[in-house]
Parts: C-alpha cells; sequence; structure tokens
C-alpha cells in the first residue's frame, strides 16, 4: 500500500516521542512491504527560496513530480546502521517551514526573532556595517497559524503529484495538510492523535487549536488514539463518535547498546529520573516536590532532570529554595548516546505526567533494566502491569513510591525481571497490523 504521510519531526533530528513513535510505526510498515512517503517541514539556514527542494510558497504551483525535491531522508552521517537501513525504506520530501514539534504561539514568535537576528549576523559579518533589520514575516507567517495554513497548502499540494492510496497525518499540526491533501486526490484520510490541546494546556485550551482539532477529526475517514485514556478525550471533549475511534498502542524501538554491557554504575548513591519536556503536561513540579520529601529521609539518592521546556527556569528556583541544589541536577535535552548514558545510571525512572496520551519513555527506561513509576492519568498505565503507580497531584504517595523502591532492593529487581518479560508484548509490527486493517477498511468505505 502506498502512503502518503505527514508528521513534525524523524530521525536523525528527534526532540519528543511524537519522532520515536514516528520511526517505530514506519519502519514496522515498511517492513511489512508498505511505500511510505513521509512528509515533514525543515528549518533551514536559508528561506524559501532556496532552490535545492523545488518548493515556493503556497501562491505559486508544484509543476510536477519532477521539480519537488525528493530525497531519501534527512542526512545518515553518525546514525546507525539500523537506522541508515531505514532511511533507504522510508522517502520524505521537505517542506521548508519554520515549524517544529511541541511549538506554541510564543515559541513560533522566539524562532521568528531567532531568525531576524541570525539574517542580521550573516549581514554585519558579509558587509561589515550594521544594517536596518530585515523582516522574516516576507517568508513565513507571522504567526503560528498561517504558518500552519501555509504549510497545509504547500504539504497538501504533494497530494497532486505523489501517487497514494491513503492518507495519514500526526496531530494538529498537520491536519489541515491532511485535510488538503484529501480534497485534492480524494483518498481516505487517517487522522491519528498522539496528544491533544487538553493534554498540553488542560482546561485552558487554546480555542483555534480546539477547533483545529476537532475538524480534523471530523474530516477524517477514521481516527487513531494512542490509548483508551486519549480516546475518551476525543469522545467526551469533542464530540467524536465512539465507532469513528480506534486505539492503536505505542512500542519501544530496539536497538542494542553497545555501552549497555560495559556500563557500570555507581553503587554510592541512587539516581532517580525525570526524561521529558519541562512543560506543564509532564508534571516536572510534582517530582521536584516530591523529591524533597524523599531527601528527608535518605541521603545516598540523587535526582535528574533531564530535558528542556518553558518550566525549567522556575524549576530551578525551586530547588534552590528547597536547598537541594548539591542532590539535584537539570541536565537539559539529551539524545542518541547521552540518553542511553542516563538511563544505564539510573535506578528509579519517574513518569509524573499530569495528562499523557501514551507515554514511550517507560518503556525505553524498562528497556534498559530500570524499574518505573508513572502516573495513573497516562496511557502507558492501561497496558503496563510491573509499574508502580499513583495520581500525578499525590506528591507524598510518588515519595512513598520512590522510597519503597530505594529501601527494598527485592522490590526493584521484581519490577526489573517482570517489567522486562512484559515489554516483549510491545512491538511495532503489532501497531503496524493494526494500521494496516484501518488503511484496508478505510480504503474499502470510501
Amino acid at each position: 500500500m502506498r502512503i502518503l504521510m505527514y508528521g513534525w519531526e524523524f530521525p536523525p533530528h528527534i526532540s519528543g516521542g511524537l519522532g520515536v513513535a514516528c520511526f517505530g510505526m514506519t519502519k514496522a510498515l515498511a517492513d511489512q512491504g508498505h511505500d511510505i512517503t513521509f512528509v515533514l517541514p525543515r528549518l533551514k539556514d536559508g528561506m524559501s527560496t532556496d532552490l535545492h527542494l523545488n518548493l515556493m510558497g503556497v501562491d505559486k504551483p508544484i509543476p510536477n513530480s519532477a521539480a519537488i525535491g525528493k530525497s531519501r531522508a534527512p542526512a545518515t552521517a553518525g546514525v546507525s546502521d539500523s537506522l541508515k537501513t531505514l532511511l533507504d525504506q522510508i522517502e520524505t520530501i521537505e517542506i521548508d517551514s519554520p515549524i517544529s514539534p511541541y511549538m506554541n504561539e510564543k515559541s513560533y514568535r522566539e524562532m521568528l526573532t531567532h531568525l531576524q537576528a541570525e539574517k542580521e549576523r550573516r549581514l554585519r559579518e558579509e558587509t561589515g556595517f550594521d544594517l536596518s533589520p530585515v523582516e522574516v514575516s516576507g517568508d513565513y507567517g507571522p504567526n503560528l497559524i498561517t504558518e500552519i495554513l501555509r504549510y497545509a497548502k504547500t504539504a497538501g499540494n504533494l497530494a497532486a503529484v505523489v501517487e497514494h492510496d491513503v492518507i495519514h497525518t500526526h496531530d494538529w499540526l498537520t491536519v489541515l495538510a491532511g485535510i488538503e491533501a484529501k480534497r485534492i486526490s480524494g483518498k481516505p484520510l487517517v487522522v491519528h492523535i498522539h496528544a491533544l490541546e487538553f493534554d498540553r494546556s488542560g482546561d485552558q485550551v487554546n480555542q483555534v487549536v480546539y477547533d483545529i482539532e476537532r475538524y480534523g477529526m471530523e474530516c477524517a475517514d477514521q481516527v487513531v488514539a494512542v490509548s483508551h485514556y486519549t480516546k475518551s478525550i476525543i469522545v467526551k471533549r469533542y464530540g467524536i463518535p465512539e465507532s469513528k475511534v480506534k486505539v492503536v498502542y505505542n512500542a519501544v524501538q530496539r536497538s542494542e547498546s553497545p555501552l549497555r554491557h560495559v556500563f557500570q554504575k555507581d553503587r554510592k548513591e541512587k539516581v532517580v529520573l525525570f526524561l521529558g519536556r519541562i512543560t506543564f503536561q509532564k508534571g516536572p513540579d510534582y517530582f521536584v516536590e516530591a523529591a524533597a520529601r524523599v531527601l528527608e529521609h535518605r541521603e545516598n539518592v540523587r535526582f535528574v532532570m533531564a530535558g528542556s521546556g518553558d518550566m525549567a527556569p522556575r524549576l530551578i528556583e525551586r530547588v534552590a529554595e528547597l536547598g537541594m541544589g548539591r542532590k539535584f541536577h537539570f541536565t537539559g535535552f539529551l539524545g542518541g548516546r547521552e540518553l542511553e548514558r542516563i538511563f544505564l545510571e539510573s535506578d528509579i525512572y519517574v513518569m509524573p505526567s499530569v495528562s499523557e496520551p501514551f507515554g514511550i519513555s517507560p518503556l525505553e527506561a524498562m528497556y534498559f533494566d530500570v524499574p518505573v513509576i508513572i502516573s495513573n492519568q497516562s496511557g502507558v498505565a492501561e497496558v503496563l502491569t510491573h509499574a508502580l503507580k499513583f495520581d500525578f497531584w499525590d506528591v507524598n504517595d510518588l515519595a512513598g513510591k520512590i522510597l519503597a523502591m530505594l529501601d527494598h532492593s527485592p522490590l526493584r529487581q521484581e519490577l526489573m525481571e517482570q517489567g522486562a518479560k512484559e515489554l516483549e508484548g510491545f512491538q511495532w509490527s503489532k501497531a503496524a497490523s493494526a494500521l494496516e486493517n484501518i488503511y484496508s477498511d478505510v480504503q474499502a468505505s470510501a
């Protein structure tokens, strides 16, 4: 089957769980013989006049398939052999756009300001003079929604020249492109929901984002949710018929780590890890408060917060207020070997998410034999048995469960051993087979 897929990140450039999911999902689909064209935006130094992509503004048509800047996925220098194999199987098309995963209106404006500063810096270096500001918005949209509409038109037009049987979009940033593609080709549209505005913002939703999400699911021939937790929100909050939403769980991508067999942990202190975006959705503030309670009872433990996000400055201040500076570490964003190393150094992994549609990171931790504590407000809690669970707001319960793991090595060992067995059930091939059935159903109904 030929799949035209729209996403926002893909290896080797990954900033969050969506890219990890797209990697595992598309690899499994390719292994099952499907032909995938993956369309993604790309932040480049050049603007939209960069001819190597042969892409034009939304006011100019794409003349034919030969004019589209097709390439085999992003550059593969320094990536693993398994990733290179996957990139050979999956064709990608890059659209020049400054949008990136997890972006909101504020971060989009910050991105434009950064691009503006870079342009001015290059001009100063080339001319030796301070020049008047150059408006970036002449190439990109003046705000996030305008940019999404620009991308939707440009990316959607690819449906006229890329052969496909089904259209598959990921989350709200790509859904309008999928709708445009469906309008052009008439092919069925599958909208895959990895996260919702209610996950990101709680009840203080951005109405425009909510409206786009709802419109996308209404236009879809089939909606895919990553958990029953997410499906319930789609049905209750968006009014989408339950019969239109199918659940396909995520999995974990297994790749052998050379560090795994040679790394030795420092047994003097235990390490408790938080890994994720430092934002409201992920509950990092509850992790900090629980750490303070644990340190009241134990000295030989360190807490690590790996990631970046808008809450980081405030949490750094809070850690200082609590006098935990020597026992609490902020690493910033980690990827590749650094990510493997932090898992190998950790004794406990905590995911205190306020609202987590699924949550791949606990499965990644379990792959490195790290027992996990997860919030009940997560999709993975539906299917993961060998993990300790708590309600995200109950800091005392979280602290108690961390202490229980630290104090009772048999409990940690049991969770590690049984978790490793349970992990075998989380395979992307199962997700791919479920998606394959969905594609067949929407084709038959079209």
